[in-house]
């Protein structure tokens, strides 16, 4: 055993493993948002990988996730958590608009209603292997529909692969009740048509959000980065 996984398991047992978690992971920039919030509504949860860290810090918490195995994953991955509800919707910008959701091959994590575009030059290993059809719902009738209290919720974080921008637009009536929304955006057309940062940064600036930080998931020369954004709600 190495002397930092030694020192770890002793923290981990001082603090018990909340708190460990919390500040092992609410350290890093693109959590730090996690400090100030009490509820999250996470849009392409995928298999709710962050599940973890969400109960760390106590926060009440609403997956949304469109496929159907992978939502199925998902409820079992969040069983143990009551704090946290899965809900099984395509969220956009529109009501009932039918879209094919193209699934990917790295368990559903990288699929899209978009093409892929400069994608598989960043991720070669990542392809589509299928599609569905699924009809969309805004977040403000996802909310209805399920009769979720949006008071309880302050933070946005969104990963559906370059149609953030979509939803976001589709909750503009409902952004003034949050005070992070934290996106996962390239700085290059990753997928066909797909938003971008400036553009993204445009839009959260017009409704009131400024950049709160910016922390570089992946870059590839010659095709562009990925970054997680958190954005900040003007005081």
């Amino acid at each position: 055993m190495s002397a930092r996984t030694f020192l770890g398991d002793v923290v981990r047992s001082i603090l018990g493993k909340g708190m460990y978690q919390r500040l092992r992971y609410g350290l890093l920039p693109q959590n730090s948002f996690l400090w100030n919030s009490h509820g999250i509504i996470h849009i392409g949860a995928n298999l709710g990988q962050e599940r973890d860290l969400y109960a760390a810090f106590g926060v009440d918490v609403v997956w949304i996730e469109p496929i159907p195995q992978v939502f199925e994953a998902l409820r079992l991955n969040i069983a143990e958590f009551p704090k946290q509800r899965a809900y099984k919707y395509l969220a956009a910008d529109d009501d009932e608009k039918e879209y094919h959701l193209h699934i990917a091959n790295n368990d559903g994590a990288s699929s899209s209603i978009l093409g892929l575009a400069k994608h598989t030059e960043m991720y070669p290993q990542v392809a589509y292997q299928g599609a569905i059809t699924v009809r969309s719902k805004t977040l403000s009738s996802i909310l209805a529909a399920e009769q979720i209290d949006i008071q309880r919720f302050d933070a946005m974080v969104l990963d559906t692969q370059g149609s953030e921008l979509k939803i976001l637009r589709g909750a503009a009536n409902l952004l003034s009740k949050f005070k992070f929304v934290k996106v996962e955006v390239p700085d290059f057309e990753s997928y066909k048509d797909c938003c971008q940062i400036d553009e993204l940064s445009g839009f959260m600036s017009s409704n009131g959000f400024r950049e709160h930080n910016r922390h570089t998931i992946s870059h590839t020369p010659g095709v562009g980065t990925y970054f997680d954004v958190v954005y900040e709600r003007n005081a």
